[in-house]
């Protein structure tokens, strides 16, 4: 299995690295990068998971499982790290950095991981757990920002950012698709195929590049409060949930693999949109990324043979 996660993981950690050369040494220029992850963010992403869900058999998939989850822990985590707060003392913005470092996932690395790790089977089940824990975390961040941001927008506000989120409307789209059993014309499939398989390098490009360890400053101790909840607790507690609910297999291995990954490089638009702080959230980023080329592949060696998900 070890050699099954490194040959998954290595390619991933090049093009992050890849990305953060270029970006360092002003190979593609400033104006670039932005331009690139909107592109990822907003196409080519919710691409990706509107064809993988459409094409994904759900038959006999364990959705109350995966649900169980992936839900679960991100509720309890998100408590648990707002009850803390009574000892650690955050001030708002910096908490609500805290909260998606512990709570959020990064999509590009976790759809790529599952595809190597499963092949197509990893892919229909990341596009399953991306339509479930997509809506969740942005729901649950959306309200933290409404509570402890800067600019605390109203219930409309929270409402039209989980709402119009691209990657909500493209996991939408995706199980809209397959309820109604709706054949596409295959060069629409093939479209939609071509440009998901985009994102996967294009996202990772821009991970590296958005890796910025001058932003950690001021903030390594709420970076390792958010860090400790991503790479422990988080895992923890999905595997606790596995095992009460006696999910196993390939489903398994996919949750924890999801579970313990490195929060998004998205969180930092949400951070700078919603008023959070947006250079915590950034060192953050750069901080788990660098730490996750350990810690993924060691939890997965720890955890999936212990819910049966040993690949």
């Amino acid at each position: 299995m070890l050699t099954l996660i490194f040959s998954a993981l290595l390619p991933i950690a090049l093009i992050i690295a890849l990305g953060h050369l270029l970006k360092r040494f002003g190979f593609l220029g400033e104006g670039f990068w932005p331009q690139a992850e909107r592109l990822a963010y907003f196409i080519l992403l919710p691409l990706l998971f509107a064809h993988g869900l459409y094409k994904a058999d759900l038959s006999g998939m364990p959705i109350a499982g995966l649900a169980a989850g992936l839900v679960v822990p991100a509720i309890a985590g998100t408590l648990l790290l707002l009850a803390a707060n009574r000892v650690t003392r955050f001030e708002g913005p910096v908490l609500t950095s805290v909260v998606q470092g512990g709570i959020r996932f990064n999509n590009y690395v976790g759809v790529t991981a599952a595809v190597g790790l499963l092949g197509l089977s990893g892919a229909a089940l990341a596009a399953v757990v991306n339509a479930i824990l997509v809506p969740t975390v942005n729901i649950i961040c959306a309200l933290v920002f409404a509570r402890h941001g800067t600019r605390q927008p109203d219930a409309l506000g929270v409402v039209r950012s989980i709402v119009f989120n691209p990657l909500i409307l493209g996991c939408a789209g995706g199980v809209l698709l397959r309820l109604t059993g709706i054949a596409l014309p295959a060069g629409i499939e093939g479209f939609m195929q071509a440009m998901g398989q985009a994102a996967l390098p294009i996202g990772l490009l821009c991970v590296g590049a958005a890796l910025n360890w001058d932003a950690l400053g001021r903030g390594m101790r709420p970076a390792l409060v958010a860090t400790l909840a991503r790479f422990l607790l988080i895992p923890a507690l999905t595997a606790a949930i596995c095992l009460m609910t006696g999910l196993t297999g390939p489903a398994a291995l996919v949750l924890l693999l999801i579970q313990c990954l490195p929060t998004a490089s998205s969180a930092y638009v949400m951070a700078r949109q919603l008023g959070g702080d947006a250079p915590l959230m950034a060192g953050i980023i750069a901080f788990q990324t660098v730490v996750g080329v350990v810690t993924v592949p060691l939890t997965l060696l720890l955890l999936a043979p212990l819910v049966g998900a040993a690949a």
